[in-house]
């Protein structure tokens, strides 16, 4: 067990090696989006399955309280959140329109919606994409090597350089933080 956890933490630090070699462009670019559609008025709005609804949640959470800089909230929403939308949406129309209902409710034009599957290929997060594309809004993607078919939906892809979803999901962690320091520095000149 114990080579099999070692094993284990030196694939997802070689992961972590990876991603900070190849993918922090996208990062800095989705965080400078963000941070810029928040001075003129917007907001973010993240969605996901599963983990990544979770990560969806921990990110708006982040913003809306603090990270770790004490500092205003910030406008952010998770569209994972409300069961009774989700629910009712998934029974009258399809679960693939949970994420899309809520966009057309909620996107504005100059809005950013942070679509996160670790697979690139969910489909309601594929169709919430698009539904914000068509919108107006900004579109970045999280997600695992590739992009999947969240490339083209996609006005900044952060893609972990792995298919691996826990390697995936532990490189999706990260970027959360990352993105959250980084508005912070971005809105506010300073973080912790």
């Amino acid at each position: 067990m114990r080579e099999f956890a070692s094993a284990a933490v030196k694939n997802a630090i070689a992961t972590l090696e990876a991603f900070a070699r190849e993918g922090l462009d996208p990062v800095v670019r989705a965080a400078e989006t963000m941070a810029q559609a928040m001075t003129s008025g917007r907001k973010v709005l993240a969605f996901g399955n599963g983990g990544s609804a979770a990560d969806a949640q921990h990110f708006v959470a982040e913003l809306v309280n603090r990270y770790q800089l004490e500092r205003p909230p910030l406008p952010a929403l998770a569209l994972t959140t409300d069961t009774s939308t989700l629910t009712s949406i998934a029974n009258d129309y399809h679960f693939d329109e949970i994420f899309v209902r809520q966009i057309k409710a909620l996107g504005l034009e100059g809005d950013v919606a942070l679509g996160i599957s670790t697979s690139g290929r969910s489909p309601n997060v594929l169709k919430g994409l698009a539904a914000a594309k068509s919108r107006g809004l900004v579109t970045v993607g999280l997600t695992g090597a590739g992009g999947g078919e969240m490339k083209p939906l996609c006005d900044i892809l952060i893609a972990a350089p792995s298919e691996d979803t826990p390697r995936v999901q532990e490189v999706h962690a990260v970027v959360v933080h990352l993105l959250c320091e980084l508005v912070d520095i971005r809105l506010f000149g300073r973080s912790k």
